[in-house]
């Protein structure tokens, strides 16, 4: 049997010591968050470039994401507090608002600033005119949801009335309106990327007009929290907006196909070429917000949308749920 020397025994012991405190002053330092997100999407690229290239765990956050398909089973998740915070367009803060609840949901990092949907027409020989839609079937979007919102606001901004100069669909499900479309439903069809880019590659059409370049700047996709959580976790707030501003300026600073590189493990079964066509439809029409600021003239656009589509009760006040203290602090930062 050999013989340790106690000096190695000593170095041997002294490292495991040191890897133990270690790994308690992470566990206790590191805070941990989890997302719910209301779709995996292209569009919302910057959020999991935050989490791959550690913008998140710079600032001490441990955050996990999880899909909650839907905006209103995210708002649910929210509300019932198995999420901390969510990622959902602005207008479920107004819904929820609107019904007069205690401990109101605010909004507090802005991520996206545009619609994220095009339309796509199955047959688009020849220049394109928003004039063609009329008498045509149009597969749309959920009722009361921005896609759908944005959708209307830009068909009464060129003189179609969607719910007579068309036959409007609404009854198919989020998950389900890409394969209705290719199963034959519908002359156009309001899609988000990468299944747009998709639908190109496989010939089913092309993308003829882009909803968020018509219906302009809006605070669209939004991180929110409850009132009660920034209260009690200021910091976190703080730390987590910080984590997403770089996220945004590098995705701002970084080119299609290295954005792509990094997110590509979030999109397994999607390829790389799709995802860069994807992306770079996005960054070329300014979608990815490059601060998280909500800015006023963003809110009342937004508001304007909901309003045109009969869903606003009345004007809410960005000040009533939108905070901006964390979201300016992180701008501030170079």
């Amino acid at each position: 049997m050999k013989y340790t020397p106690w000096f190695i025994r000593a170095i041997v012991i002294l490292l495991i010591i040191i890897v133990a405190l270690t790994s308690c002053n992470k566990e206790k330092n590191e805070a941990k968050i989890t997302i719910g997100e209301v779709t995996r999407s292209v569009f919302y690229a910057p959020e999991y470039v935050a989490v791959a290239q550690g913008f998140f765990e710079e600032e001490g956050l441990e955050v996990e994401i999880q899909t909650t398909a839907g905006g209103d089973k995210t708002m649910a998740a929210l509300l019932a507090g198995s999420v901390d915070i969510a990622l959902v367009g602005a207008e479920t803060s107004i819904y929820v608002y609107q019904q007069g609840a205690e401990d109101p949901v605010i909004n507090f990092a802005q991520l996206t600033q545009t619609d994220g949907t095009f339309l796509f027409a199955r047959s688009a020989e020849g220049s394109f005119d928003w004039d063609q839609l009329n008498q045509s079937t149009f597969l749309g979007q959920r009722k009361g949801g921005m896609p759908q919102m944005a959708g209307e606001f830009t068909l009464n901004k060129h003189g179609i009335d969607p719910q007579n100069d068309l036959e409007l669909i609404q009854n198919v499900d989020f998950a389900n309106i890409a394969s209705a479309f290719a199963s034959g439903t519908g002359d156009y069809v309001q899609l988000f990327e990468p299944q747009a880019s998709i639908f190109e590659q496989e010939g089913r059409g092309k993308v003829v007009a882009s909803f968020g370049t018509e219906s302009g700047h809006l605070p669209y996709t939004v991180f929110m929290t409850k009132q009660s959580y920034i209260n009690d976790n200021e910091e976190i707030v703080q730390k987590f907006t910080n984590g997403l501003h770089k996220a945004q300026v590098w995705v701002d600073s970084h080119s299609a196909e290295e954005i792509a590189e990094v997110i590509l493990p979030y999109f397994k079964d999607i390829d790389q070429s799709i995802l860069v066509s994807s992306i770079n439809r996005y960054k070329e029409q300014g979608t990815y917000a490059t601060d998280p600021i909500i800015d006023d003239e963003e809110w009342n656009n937004l508001l304007d949308v909901m309003s045109a589509a009969g869903e606003l009760e009345q004007r809410v006040d960005s000040k009533a749920i939108v905070d901006n203290t964390y979201a300016e602090q992180a701008a501030s930062v170079k």
